[in-house]
């Protein structure tokens, strides 16, 4: 049976939250300091996703969510793909999706943050297509305020014309 993208329904954020809460924690809890890992809570996952509802699409398989991804304007948001769908090609769906829509939306430059030493997706960034441009401080969203934190920024040139 092979996944669909949909748009994500208020009934589907509990899944969302369950992929996003232990993926974040799986890939990013040693990597960042331990104030920003104990302010990324279940409901602060949950508030987060419900905010973010309208720029969600979800990788169905029959009613579970293998993956998720969230595009705010020109910024690959957020992207997380449950253990068991990983390898499957959710991810890859779920990026060009992202992509084709941020480019219908306007916009010829997508861009995304990733943490450092978050080898997996810088491995899986570069290999569909994007670039890393280096080290910056970004602000990242937190029920408690913004928190700084030393990221990768990544960049792609969308819907470039071959001549």
């Amino acid at each position: 049976m092979q996944h669909r993208l949909d748009t994500a329904s208020p009934q589907l954020v509990p899944q969302i939250v369950a992929i996003w809460h232990a993926g974040w924690h799986a890939t990013h809890a040693a990597l960042v300091p331990e104030e920003l890992t104990r302010r990324r809570t279940p409901e602060e996952f949950l508030q987060r996703a419900k905010a973010n509802l309208a720029d969600t699409r979800v990788a169905v398989l029959g009613g579970d969510v293998m993956g998720f991804c969230m595009v705010r304007r020109d910024e690959l948001y957020q992207m997380y793909v449950a253990n068991l769908a990983r390898g499957t090609g959710v991810a890859q769906t779920l990026i060009a999706d992202a992509e084709g829509r941020m480019l219908e939306n306007g916009h010829h430059t997508a861009w995304l943050d990733c943490a450092i030493g978050n080898d997996r997706a810088v491995r899986f960034y570069e290999k569909t297509g994007w670039q890393n441009k280096g080290r910056r401080t970004t602000q990242l969203d937190t029920s408690t305020g913004p928190f700084a934190l030393e990221v990768l920024r990544f960049e792609k040139p969308l819907g470039l014309k071959i001549a």
